[in-house]
């Protein structure tokens, strides 16, 4: 025990806390290395010096001497001192013979860092809240924005066989050209099944390097080529477990890939890159594309086992040159949510809708979007005018009219010039509404006047069968 006691002091020295030591009245006997070291007070400065004294100095801002001394228990505070610099203190009472508080050891521990650890965490998760708030705002504005603007009955025949095929597990095959609304559809079908709740996952296959694609798609595991992370990387089909992948140009996709997609298709399961195990994943699959499958298919470009896994359930998507119903519909969409999103409140007058629904828009939905979005940004005061669309627009309305007029030397009768008039624009309303009995209803005449005025066009052939096979002919 004297041992001990010779070296009380070195003792202390080695322990991990701050030991402050002081008499019933508050003097200080001893401090530790460790309590200099947390609060850059030296022994030499404090021995001797009453606690009570060193608080009105500033030195501290709290001390539980009187406290313990006063209640004989432990106590709890946290003290400030060197500006920011936090310890904790925990001091404990030591009885006299008498079991009177003679001494008070305080054991201090600095919580600086482990305070903004707290603070940081706490905003950290105040961002990752907000970041959420707003990712499921996006989505519902996402969800909101996909939904698909159209008038014309062709439309309606694909939205239809969208939501029967979507509320089951079948795979879906979404054709048409670029820019035709391909992606808006695949949401669509996912939004409408069991899988809604889950993730939707867009892979875009012709944007992914050749040698990158296998990773990206099925994962690797650590170490499995060089420069692949050490903890292993999962890929698209397994982040996606439970919920719809979306392949959108799948006709990109190189052929060794597409053996492995069919491996996924058939038995759920995909093997990383540099694995032997295969792992399950219950995914659907919609993919989409703009060539032509089975002639790819036929001419070795496109696996043909995994065409027809694909070609389950297909929808084709017309282009927009094919539903003109469809036009002003979709350019009031993108006019609203441009208006919205740049805080204008640009219309459209009756000249520029004429022109842009006599337009054949090449690239579909997706160039007519990307032309609403400039018009509301470039366009001077709240009217879109036909001389602010783009010359090819306003060069294709010039050129597209309802019928030819007659050259001013024509020496034809009247009746045989008004006759070819009339076919002309039966002609061009055939064409916009894909329906002779439509287009008959609409200039309240019967078919067969409909048909005889056709006689000799470009559509005679179509319309002739169409009329033997309404008279029974």
């Amino acid at each position: 025990m004297k041992k001990i006691i010779e070296h009380i002091e070195s003792i202390f020295d080695i322990l991990s806390d701050g030991i402050y030591i002081t008499q019933r009245d508050g003097t200080t006997l001893l401090v530790n290395r460790m309590y200099e070291q947390l609060t850059g007070l030296s022994f030499k400065d404090l021995r001797g010096r009453n606690v009570h004294d060193l608080v009105a100095d500033g030195i501290f801002d709290t001390i539980l001497n009187p406290e313990v001394v006063r209640t004989k228990r432990p106590a709890v505070s946290v003290q400030h001192v060197r500006q920011s610099k936090k310890i904790i203190l925990r001091g404990y009472p030591v009885f006299d013979e008498h079991g009177e508080v003679c001494l008070v050891v305080t054991f201090a521990r600095d919580i600086t860092m482990i305070t903004q650890f707290r603070e940081q965490i706490a905003q950290q998760k105040q961002l990752i809240e907000t970041f959420n708030d707003r990712i499921e705002c996006m989505l519902h504005e996402q969800v909101r924005n996909s939904q698909p603007v159209f008038e014309s009955e062709v439309m309606q025949q694909v939205l239809d066989l969208l939501q029967r095929v979507a509320a089951t597990d079948a795979n879906i095959l979404i054709l048409g050209e670029t820019g035709v609304g391909k992606d808006v559809f695949a949401r669509l079908a996912h939004e409408y099944s069991p899988r809604s709740s889950k993730m939707f996952l867009k892979v875009d296959c012709g944007s992914i390097a050749e040698n990158l694609i296998e990773s990206e798609l099925f994962g690797y595991v650590p170490g499995a080529f060089s420069g692949a992370s050490s903890k292993g990387k999962a890929g698209y089909f397994e982040i996606a477990d439970g919920g719809t992948v979306f392949l959108d140009e799948i006709g990109e996709l190189p052929l060794p890939m597409q053996a492995k997609l069919l491996r996924v298709l058939q038995d759920r399961e995909v093997m990383r890159v540099g694995s032997s195990q295969a792992r399950k994943v219950d995914v659907r699959i919609i993919a989409a594309t703009n060539r032509d499958l089975a002639e790819d298919a036929k001419a070795g470009k496109f696996r043909s086992d995994l065409y027809y896994r694909l070609n389950v359930a297909v929808l084709d998507l017309p282009p927009l040159r094919e539903r003109q119903q469809d036009i002003i519909p979709l350019v009031e969409r993108f006019l609203d949510r441009f208006n919205a999103k740049y805080r204008r409140n640009m219309t459209l007058p009756k000249g520029t809708r004429q022109a842009l629904q006599n337009y054949k828009w090449p690239g579909n939905v997706r160039e007519m979007q990307n032309l609403i979005q400039s018009l509301v940004v470039t366009c001077e005061g709240h009217s879109i005018k036909p001389e602010h669309l783009p010359p090819h627009i306003q060069k294709a309305a010039r050129n597209r009219t309802a019928y030819t007029p007659p050259a001013p030397d024509d020496a034809r009768p009247l009746k045989e010039i008004m006759a070819d008039i009339e076919r002309e624009i039966l002609e061009e309303a055939v064409r916009t509404h894909g329906s002779v009995c439509k287009v008959a209803r609409m200039y309240k005449i019967s078919r067969t006047t409909l048909f005889r005025k056709l006689r000799g066009s470009s559509l005679a052939g179509v319309s002739g069968d169409e009329e033997q096979e309404n008279t029974g002919q």
